[in-house]
């Protein structure tokens, strides 16, 4: 069952740009913000990231570290 969130406090400022991203996007703020929280529910904590690379054999190449980064951070914003 989904479940509720509620944000208060949110500057008028921060709120505007919200709306402007969504606009761009042409989805509702909620939408945008549902979008956005999935994506950091989704990401490894700095712990899970560190015990993943503890993992690891050997030298890191350049690719997996960019790979690991990528899929830390998540897709890049539309």
């Amino acid at each position: 069952m989904s479940k509720t969130l509620q944000i208060r406090d949110v500057p008028d400022e921060t709120y505007q740009r919200l709306v402007q991203r969504a606009a761009e996007s042409g989805i509702t703020v909620p939408e945008l913000l549902r979008r956005e929280v999935d994506k950091l529910a989704g990401r490894l904590t700095t712990r899970e990231w560190l015990e993943r690379t503890r993992r690891l054999s050997g030298p890191a190449r350049d690719s997996d570290v960019v790979d690991s980064l990528d899929e830390t951070r998540g897709p890049w914003p539309d």
